[in-house]
């Protein structure tokens, strides 16, 4: 059988990006029960791919009880309801077999990395006492799209003068703000920008300098995304809510690589089951970005362990 059933999870603080704030994390948890065996996996439904708690529910529940992995992947279309899913049907293998899900998939035993730390976005006094706050991580990444952020890149420079920073814009600029703010980027040392303008309306990024490497995060679901970014991104940001599950997740990585594109492996802000099978596509990608835990108050039993920002792999207890 499959199960689905909503799970709130309290934010330490309040989180803000270019379309707004939340203080929790309202996630679907996933069971696939079989032989007496439960594997589980976890989605965040986001509005912004036109996703609810309820529709997502529907997809998931209106599936054959006994669906094979192979079978979802035409029986969904990438998403959270087939992420969720993909990963508890991993999770039920690994389990029934008695072998982790790495060796499932045919990879390496994974390794810690190191994960970016996400600041929000707020005021640049805010931001600047946020980032001098975790100014120890190595990697912050900064929550920016309004066209007067030049104050707020400042702050956090300030705030934290020997951190790599990235910046994620979540399709608030223009090509405009993004060619002005563009050498700034480059004199506050910042390594890349995620996602400066809107999916669907980037064909100006193919125009225009790009002279700090540019992620496709919107833009880029699956491996189907991949021919529309040629010419316009450098790099491609996976997460397992957009492609649809690990199986996809791991396919578009491969094939991302092989076309030039560099990879970032991020995530919804969820809990840490959410992060579990992330932490495979994780391994070796240029930047990682699996915070989710570390912005919640409170995480499943057996959490991901942080050290600073080093991301241990999951417990088999968690997942895989």
């Amino acid at each position: 059988m499959i199960s689905v059933t909503p799970d709130t999870f309290r934010l330490a603080e309040a989180f803000t990006i270019s379309r707004g704030s939340r203080t929790e994390a309202r996630v679907l948890t996933v069971r696939v029960i079989r032989d007496g065996v439960t594997g589980r996996g976890e989605c965040v439904p986001y509005a912004r791919y036109g996703e609810t708690l309820d529709s997502v529910t529907a997809e998931i529940e209106a599936l054959p009880p006994g669906i094979s992995r192979q079978d979802l992947q035409d029986a969904l279309p990438a998403g959270a309801a087939r992420n969720a899913v993909d990963c508890a049907l991993w999770d039920w293998h690994a389990k029934h077999e008695g072998c982790p899900v790495h060796k499932l998939a045919g990879l390496p035993a994974p390794r810690p990395v190191v994960s970016a730390y996400t600041l929000s976005l707020d005021t640049p006094e805010r931001m600047q006492a946020a980032a001098a706050r975790h100014a120890h991580r190595p990697l912050l990444k900064i929550k920016l799209g309004t066209p007067d952020d030049m104050p707020r890149l400042e702050a956090v420079r300030a705030g934290a003068p020997g951190a790599r920073i990235i910046v994620d814009a979540n399709e608030g600029w223009t090509a405009e703000v993004y060619s002005d703010l563009a050498p700034h980027l480059l004199r506050l040392g910042v390594e890349m920008v995620e996602q400066p303008l809107p999916a669907g309306a980037d064909d100006l990024l193919a125009e225009i300098d790009r002279p700090l490497p540019v992620c496709a995060d919107e833009s880029c679901h699956d491996r189907a995304s991949l021919p529309g970014l040629r010419g316009k991104y450098d790099m491609v940001n996976i997460k397992l809510d957009k492609t649809g599950g690990l199986t996809e997740a791991l396919a578009l990585k491969a094939q991302a690589e092989a076309e030039g594109y560099g990879v970032m492996v991020g995530c919804m802000v969820g809990s840490s089951l959410a992060m579990a099978p992330a932490v495979l596509v994780a391994q070796g990608a240029a930047i990682v970005d699996l915070d989710g835990p570390l912005l919640l108050a409170e995480d499943r039993e057996d959490a991901l362990r942080f050290e600073g920002s080093v991301l241990h792999p999951p417990l088999p207890a968690l997942w895989g």
